[in-house]
């Protein structure tokens, strides 16, 4: 597997993370659930789950019927993944891969390639849509999960708790950045990368791809009563989604 900085990160953060993503209020309540919403009937499709971690998409998607083929950097993260889907008696595909480097996945194999919460954390990101046109179909489309870049890093943006709720204290939106930081409950560092919105458009249309839709969701009733900290996002979006299609006639070496 090539590996860089982010390979490095994800490899090292270990069981907790595992365990803390399939207990996380806004993936369990409001990212997951909506993603699939917005794939839809994924019955017969063949759907790549790239930067899959323990795997709780794919395992959902094969539920529904998708062909599905799992990747991530992380080999402790895929091993899970594998002997959660035997065990749940599922057939997904596995591969530890960076996502710049889809080696042993031939061209136009995939209707769907599903990046949720992966495309803020890599270090390779021209690389990264340069394989996923690569891998997609003509006809394929990308869904696409982020924290959203105008209200959520670099480091000195902080949400604050405050009597009338939350405030977001935003300094520097403008110029992109890395620095190291913790996830509550997971003893190793992560590498925390910030682009702006323009970023991803430029990154997006140099590799071949056309934005189809973009969405900030507002929490539904349900959702904001399961978790105070999903309530707040009916006033500013954590999280942005993202969906696009293949552009026709382009090759990777345009």
């Amino acid at each position: 597997m090539k590996t860089d900085s982010s390979t490095e990160c994800w490899g090292n953060v270990g069981c907790e993370w595992i365990q803390k993503s399939q207990t996380n209020d806004f993936r369990m309540y409001y990212i997951m659930p909506y993603t699939m919403e917005k794939l839809g009937d994924v019955k017969g499709l063949s759907i790549l789950d790239l930067g899959c971690g323990e795997g709780g998409y794919s395992r959902e998607l094969a539920r529904k019927g998708a062909k599905v083929t799992s990747v991530d950097c992380s080999e402790m993260a895929v091993s899970y993944a594998v002997s959660k889907a035997k065990e749940d008696g599922l057939e997904i595909s596995h591969l530890i891969r960076n996502s710049n480097d889809l080696y042993g996945i031939t061209d136009n194999t995939f209707d769907i390639v599903l990046c949720a919460m992966m495309l803020m954390d890599i270090e390779d990101f021209d690389g990264t849509m340069k394989e996923i046109n690569r891998v997609l179909k003509s006809h394929g489309k990308v869904f696409i999960s982020i924290l959203h870049p105008c209200f959520k890093p670099p480091v000195e943006h902080k949400w604050v708790k405050e009597k009338e709720g939350m405030q977001v204290v935003v300094k520097d939106y403008f110029h992109p950045a890395e620095w190291t930081g913790k996830i509550d409950g997971i003893k190793e560092s992560v590498i925390y990368r910030h682009r702006t919105l323009s970023d991803y458009v430029k990154v997006f249309a140099r590799n071949g791809f056309i934005i189809t839709d973009m969405n900030e969701p507002i929490p539904t009733e349900e959702q904001a009563a399961m978790s105070p900290r999903i309530a707040w996002l009916s006033k500013i979006p954590m999280y942005l989604f993202i969906e696009l299609k293949k552009g026709a006639g382009f090759s990777g070496n345009d």
